[in-house]
């Protein structure tokens, strides 16, 4: 419960258990439609050309980078990503093909305070607009919340990337505000859109996203019986 110290100011809930958190590790994290690999150089080839499906570039507007001309040089970046401590990324990888699809990442990790983003969402077409693409992010949250225990789980992007708000929106993240020129992203301002679930709202997430992804909630065309938004409306 909040608490006032002894000048009868308020100094928030009490936290007498709390301990720092573990780092997350490159760990495998296995799903019923993906499996997450920490990223390695052996995906880099693949991945690229899942890059190349898209018939445009339009899915690297809202990154950091500008599109690799070629593998090697896709390769070259993987290479010097894959080690690192903070992003720990991460390679989604379909079960049914045996490829990689997409990545994304774990960052900004904060351990002391059990804080953690996640970022560097590249998804390919073939991972985009799919059950597999809600289960990635959902093996992901499951892995900071229920594996290490993080008390707040962040999304953060451009303000004019109007997909990823609804993405965001979609899985059960709550808008916070917008950070006003906060970057400046390949020669243009970027006001950044901040989202987060909290421990106290995973279990209800995490409810959700299961039923969703239930092999029950879709028909034989793999369309799905539900929404997520109505999952989680009936657990409210």
């Amino acid at each position: 419960m909040s608490q006032n110290n002894q000048f009868g100011q308020p100094v928030g809930d009490a936290l007498p258990d709390w301990q720092p958190r573990p780092h997350p590790l490159r760990v495998t994290i296995e799903g019923r439609l993906c499996r997450l690999e920490p990223l390695a150089i052996q995906h880099a080839h693949a991945l690229f050309a899942a890059w190349q499906l898209a018939p445009d570039t339009r899915s690297w507007t809202w990154l950091l980078r500008e599109p690799d001309s070629c593998a090697e040089d896709y390769a070259r970046w993987v290479e010097s990503v894959a080690a690192l401590q903070d992003p720990v990324h991460f390679a989604v990888i379909d079960k049914q093909s045996g490829r990689p699809v997409g990545t994304l990442a774990l960052m900004r990790i904060d351990s002391h305070n059990g804080v953690v983003e996640v970022g560097h969402v590249h998804f390919s077409p073939l991972l985009s607009r799919t059950a597999m693409s809600t289960e990635a992010q959902w093996l992901l949250m499951r892995y900071a919340f229920d594996t290490l225990g993080y008390r707040r789980y962040e999304w953060k992007c451009n303000s004019h990337n109007e997909p990823s708000r609804r993405a965001a929106l979609r899985m059960g993240f709550q808008f916070e505000g917008r950070f006003r020129q906060a970057l400046v992203i390949k020669g243009h301002n970027r006001d950044t859109d901040w989202f987060s679930i909290i421990d106290k709202e995973w279990p209800q997430v995490d409810q959700a996203m299961q039923k969703w992804l239930a092999a029950d909630n879709f028909d034989a065309d793999g369309k799905q019986l539900k929404t997520l938004e109505s999952w989680r409306q009936d657990l409210d």
